[in-house]
């Protein structure tokens, strides 16, 4: 089983930054893909970026695209989302996801990651 716990998220106003991290407790954390989600209130969870095993490979929806950075540190078990010049909409619950069984590819499709963590909210005031 992998757990994952995300940290980092608060309130910020427009235009600032954060930075999420997500610890993963599995041993084989270097093996398979991660992804960042969130949801807003009222909303679905949506994709907001996803990486493949080494880092090599990212991608990112187009409301995130050239603001957000996705990496990862295997040696630490970690991934981060780098957030800066946040806006209003991105107020979100954000999660940290495990894709598993995928063979490590970077992918968009939520239902292919079976491992989630608790969310951490991100609020922005404008």
């Amino acid at each position: 089983q992998v757990q994952l716990v995300e940290s980092g998220g608060g309130l910020v106003q427009a235009g600032g930054s954060l930075r999420l991290s997500c610890l993963a407790s599995s041993r084989t954390f270097s093996t398979y893909a991660m992804g960042w989600f969130r949801q807003a209130p009222g909303k679905e969870r949506e994709f907001v970026a996803t990486i493949n095993w080494s880092g090599s490979n990212l991608y990112y929806s187009d409301s995130v695209r050239g603001r957000f950075t996705i990496s990862r540190d295997n040696a630490k078990k970690t991934m981060y989302l780098q957030m800066n010049n946040l806006k209003f909409e991105d107020t979100a619950v954000y999660y940290c996801a495990a894709a598993v069984n995928i063979g490590g590819m970077a992918t968009t499709n939520r239902h292919d990651y079976v491992h989630w963590g608790q969310g951490t909210q991100v609020t922005v005031s404008s």
